[in-house]
């Protein structure tokens, strides 16, 4: 299997690592393969995004109301972003929780529906994304990066935000929806 799979200390949040094989041209890697991904990340994915970010730019804290929420298999296929994935889940033993990870290249973190996710680009970074649920602008939703009940140590203080995230809810006032039992997918 060309996969290692992690859970993290949230074990809905599952870090994987993909083998490189190598040789004097470059590499080659599998991403995803549904028959190795099923025990882990058993869902669909029906859109795959691509981002670029500058060093220093932060994404997030972002999600997808119910009956639109997302799951997100992210990986990055270059440069190294601090990823971050909050349970958002209502019920969940560990609710309000965050996980983290650096990821590069060769990495992936799957980060399930009823999560918000984050990230802040450590250098310049392409950043793909697979969704479970397509975009929906009427679900659209998120929490302010700095939020302090959920107190992400983020790896810095003053990063660069698009209006929309400036201006997202704290936790206490947004419309997140999720229960514990909803569906991960």
């Amino acid at each position: 299997m060309p996969f290692e799979f992690k859970r993290m200390e949230i074990p809905e949040v599952v870090l994987i690592i993909s083998k490189q094989f190598s040789d004097s041209r470059g590499y080659f890697e599998e991403l995803y393969k549904e028959s190795d991904f099923k025990n882990y990340v058993p869902c669909n994915f029906p859109q795959i995004n691509h981002s670029f970010s500058k060093k220093g730019v932060l994404r997030g804290l972002h999600f997808q109301l119910n009956p639109y929420a997302q799951g997100k298999l992210v990986t990055v296929i270059f440069g190294k972003i601090f990823d971050v994935g909050v349970d958002l889940r209502v019920g969940s033993p560990t609710y309000k929780k965050w996980v983290s990870v650096e990821l590069t290249p060769g990495k992936l973190l799957w980060i399930p529906a009823g999560f918000t996710h984050g990230f802040y680009a450590l250098e310049e970074s392409h950043v793909i994304y697979m969704v479970t649920k397509e975009f929906s602008k009427d679900h659209d939703s998120g929490i302010i990066w700095n939020d302090d009940e959920i107190n992400v140590k983020w790896p810095a203080n003053d990063p660069m935000l698009s209006d929309k995230d400036r201006n997202l809810p704290r936790l206490r006032e947004s419309k997140a929806n999720f229960k514990y039992n909803d569906s991960l997918c």
